[in-house]
C-alpha cells in the first residue's frame, strides 16, 4: 500500500493558506494522489487539482501546469530527493510503499551468499533499505550502500543518475535493486557494467536484468553507428522545466558542423516517433531532454541521447567509444 505523507501536506496548507493547490506523482500512484486531493478539498475547502499528465521525475514536474491553473503550491508526490522543495512553490512529498521485502530478500540472500553487493532502490522503498540490508548481512551477504550525491539519497538511483552505485561498483560483485522497476535496474546495470538483480516483493521473485540491459546497450550502440552515416541532424531540446538544455544542443550543433554535418534545431515537450515523423529531411536526431527516451523506445531513425551523441562525436573523430554509458549521470 502506498503511504503518502499527508500530514506534511496539511501542515503546509495550514501555514501558507493557499487559495488552491495542485498535486502530481508517478502514474502508478495516481489513485492515491486522487485520494489525497479529495482529503485536501474536504478538510480545507479549496480546489486541489490532480495534474494527471505523466511525471517521470524532478526533470518533469509539470510546474507550468500548476502555474496555468494559478495553483499556489504544487505538491509533487513520490519523487523523494534530499531536498524538501525543488523550485519556488514546488514541494516534494514523500510516498512509501509498505510492502514487505522479507521473503524475497531471504530468497536472494541464498542465491548471493558469500558475495558483496551494492544495495540500491528508488524513492518508494528508501524507508526499507536498512531492514533489507540486515536480512542480507544476517544471511552471509556483504552489503555496500553508496553515498548520495546531487539530488540522490544514500542508496538511491534515478533512471538516469547512478552516483551511489558508481561509488561502490569496484567493491562489489553485483547490484541488487529493491523494487519492481526494470527501468531503474537496467540503467543501473548499464552504468556500472555489473550483474544486476531486481528484488521484486510484489511477485516474490529475483530477476536478473543483465541480459536485458545488454540488449538495450547493443541497440543504443547500433543507433550511434547508424547516425554516423547521417548528413543532416535534428537536435531536440526538451520543453519540460528540467529538460531545457540549450547549452548542450548548441554545443552539439557546433561540434557536428565542424564535422561537416548540417544541423536543424527543434523543441518538443514529448519526443515520440509519431512527432518526429512530421519532421522532414532529417537523417538522425539527437535529443538532450531525457537519455532514457533514446535507450528505451523504438524510432524509425536514430535518436541519440547525450551520452550517445558524445560517443558519435568520438566515432566521427576516429576515437574509441568504449564504456560510453558507464558514467554516473547520463546528462
Amino acid at each position: 500500500m502506498i503511504i503518502i505523507d499527508e500530514e506534511r501536506i496539511f501542515q503546509i496548507i495550514e501555514e501558507c493558506k493557499p487559495v488552491s493547490v495542485a498535486l502530481n506523482g508517478p502514474d502508478g500512484m495516481l489513485p492515491r494522489v486522487q485520494e489525497t486531493a479529495v482529503n485536501i478539498m474536504n478538510r480545507f475547502g479549496i480546489p486541489a487539482y490532480v495534474l494527471a499528465d505523466t511525471t517521470w521525475g524532478t526533470c518533469d514536474l509539470n510546474s507550468n501546469g500548476a502555474k496555468v491553473l494559478a495553483a499556489e503550491i504544487l505538491f509533487n508526490i513520490g519523487h523523494t530527493i534530499n531536498m524538501q522543495s525543488f523550485e519556488k512553490n514546488v514541494i516534494m512529498i514523500d510516498a512509501f510503499d509498505d510492502i514487505p521485502f522479507d521473503d524475497v530478500s531471504l530468497k536472494c540472500a541464498e542465491m548471493l551468499k558469500g558475495k558483496t553487493i551494492s544495495l540500491v532502490t528508488d524513492s518508494q522503498h528508501l524507508n526499507q533499505v536498512d531492514s533489507v540490508r540486515s536480512i542480507f548481512e544476517n544471511n552471509g551477504v556483504n552489503v555496500k550502500i553508496g553515498k548520495g550525491k546531487g539530488q540522490l539519497n544514500d542508496g538511491q538511483v534515478f533512471g538516469c543518475e547512478f552516483y551511489p552505485a558508481m561509488e561502490v561498483r569496484d567493491q562489489v560483485d553485483a547490484n541488487v535493486f529493491m523494487g519492481q522497476s526494470n527501468f531503474h535496474a537496467s540503467g543501473l546495470a548499464l552504468s556500472t557494467n555489473k550483474q544486476t538483480f531486481v528484488l521484486d516483493p510484489y511477485f516474490n521473485e529475483v530477476r536478473d536484468v543483465t541480459e536485458f540491459a545488454q540488449m538495450l546497450q547493443r541497440k543504443a550502440t547500433l543507433s550511434i553507428y547508424k547516425a554516423a552515416e547521417a548528413k543532416t541532424f535534428g537536435i531536440i531540446v526538451g520543453l519540460k522545466e528540467g529538460q531545457i538544455s540549450k547549452t548542450t544542443i548548441l554545443k552539439f550543433k557546433r561540434e557536428l558542423e565542424k564535422e561537416g554535418k548540417a544541423v536543424q534545431l527543434f523543441a518538443l515537450t514529448d519526443i515520440t516517433n509519431e512527432r518526429l515523423r512530421n519532421l522532414k529531411g532529417i537523417d538522425a536526431f539527437i535529443q538532450v531532454a531525457c537519455p532514457r527516451i533514446s535507450t528505451d523506445n523504438q524510432f524509425d531513425k536514430p535518436v541519440l541521447s547525450t551520452p550517445q551523441a558524445n560517443a558519435l562525436l568520438k566515432i566521427l573523430r576516429n576515437e574509441s567509444i568504449e564504456d560510453y554509458l558507464q558514467i554516473p549521470h547520463w546528462l
